[in-house]
């Protein structure tokens, strides 16, 4: 498929610059200013909760906090970075939830109701947040599996209210006690996402099981995290929900994007053998026929097919030894970005993260994986983004030069030695 999305603009200085948009940016409220989102019905229970609440994370309780909600200083700080507009994923503590809710454990059926409204009260405060800089931001918002029935009406007001990023699906590790995603269960969710348009996206980090806390359990955590992230692929692929709901579209964020080619690979060898195997009469006594019984009939297409025809990468900072597999991962489905405001994200050398990514791929593939295809998932404007870009975006002249060594400041694992340049 040919790369899509603006060939970018003609700064004032004569430059040619592209036109960037980071599929995959944090934000959330400090934990108070969830207080008039709230219904007035959990205000008390609120001021109880936060008065004892201490929050685990060094990054929401530093100086630097604040660029989870201040906007001025947020846009400021991704103009600075060639940034011109962003998809914003959940960060900080939402109310009545013991940790970020990507971090989250799914909710007992006594914590339901209060996880629920303290949701709620996030995505309005996210619609308000993304309205304060019109045609930048495209919010994510959050929902639970417990119910599906209230899950179906958040969407639809997360729709109406403008939150043009989708929604954040929930994982099912194991020990959640709901449903794995495979299950009918959740077909409503999948109807009025394809009904409405709206991505469904699946964060790395949020389905993974826990482990407890000794340095090898933290080890096997970060060993098998995006695995369980990757689970969601498989899950929704098998249990039928592009049949189904074909306009469903499936964003898979921050888990790489260098595993996708071999996964699909065998994906589509274990479709292909259970598919046939329970095709074939002289092969209705075999263990794969057994497990294949039915698949054909309720999964649809292919793997791969469903890849190409439902799927995305949200792959933030894309590193160099993925970039040669770009045209196996399909050029179209790949959406850069810079993960702000964590400390592994590429702020603020997220130039300099291009540039040792994409130096010297072809001009139109590098909009398309920057900028177009983030800006067609996500339905931003790039006509009005273009000449912000004109005036802040990288120049593709830059972009192309190879980066000879990392920032001295970088904190990012794209600058991680190892990850050397390639040239193609």
């Amino acid at each position: 498929m040919t790369p899509t999305g603006s060939m970018g603009s003609v700064g004032s200085d004569g430059a040619d610059r592209y036109t960037v948009i980071s599929a995959d940016c944090h934000a959330g409220a400090d934990l108070l200013d969830y207080r008039p989102y709230l219904e007035k019905r959990y205000h008390d229970d609120f001021d109880a909760w936060a008065a004892t609440y201490v929050n685990p994370y060094e990054d929401l309780v530093a100086d630097t906090a604040d660029k989870n909600w201040n906007s001025e200083r947020r846009i400021a700080e991704l103009e600075q970075d060639g940034i011109v507009a962003e998809v914003v994923f959940p960060n900080t503590i939402p109310p009545f939830f013991p940790s970020g809710s990507l971090m989250a454990p799914a909710p007992t059926p006594e914590e339901f109701r209060r996880r629920w409204a303290g949701l709620r009260a996030h995505n309005r405060w996210l619609a308000d947040f993304c309205a304060a800089a019109p045609g930048r931001r495209a919010g994510v918002f959050q929902i639970l599996l417990n119910d599906v029935q209230e899950a179906v009406q958040e969407i639809r007001w997360a729709v109406e209210a403008g939150l043009r990023g989708g929604l954040l699906l929930p994982g099912t590790p194991p020990g959640s006690g709901l449903p794995e995603l495979y299950s009918s269960t959740y077909d409503p969710i999948w109807a009025v996402c394809a009904e409405l348009g709206v991505p469904v996206n699946h964060h790395a980090g949020s389905a993974s099981p826990p482990l407890g806390d000794e340095p090898a359990a933290r080890a096997v955590y970060m060993v098998e995290t995006t695995w369980f992230s990757h689970r969601a692929l498989w899950h929704l692929i098998f249990g039928g929900a592009f049949r189904r709901h074909p306009d469903l579209k499936l964003v898979l964020t921050e888990q790489g994007s260098g595993w996708i080619p071999g996964v699909l690979d065998m994906l589509d060898y274990y479709h292909g053998r259970l598919v046939a195997a329970a095709t074939k009469a002289s092969a209705a006594s075999t263990a794969e026929s057994k497990f294949g019984a039915g698949l054909a009939t309720s999964m649809g297409k292919g793997p791969s097919e469903v890849w190409r025809d439902n799927c995305f990468v949200g792959a933030s900072f894309m590193r160099p030894h993925e970039v040669p597999l770009r045209e196996r991962i399909g050029i179209e489905k790949i959406m850069w970005g810079s993960d702000y405001p964590h400390d592994e994200g590429t702020y603020p050398y997220s130039r300099e993260g291009l540039r040792f990514a994409y130096a010297r791929v072809p001009r139109d593939e590098v909009a398309a994986m920057i900028g177009g295809n983030a800006a067609r998932v996500y339905g931003f404007d790039l006509d009005a983004l273009d000449p912000i870009a004109a005036k802040v975006g990288p120049t593709v002249t830059e972009i192309a030069e190879p980066l000879a060594e990392p920032p001295a400041g970088a904190t990012s694992p794209v600058f991680a030695r190892g990850a050397s340049v390639r040239v193609w």
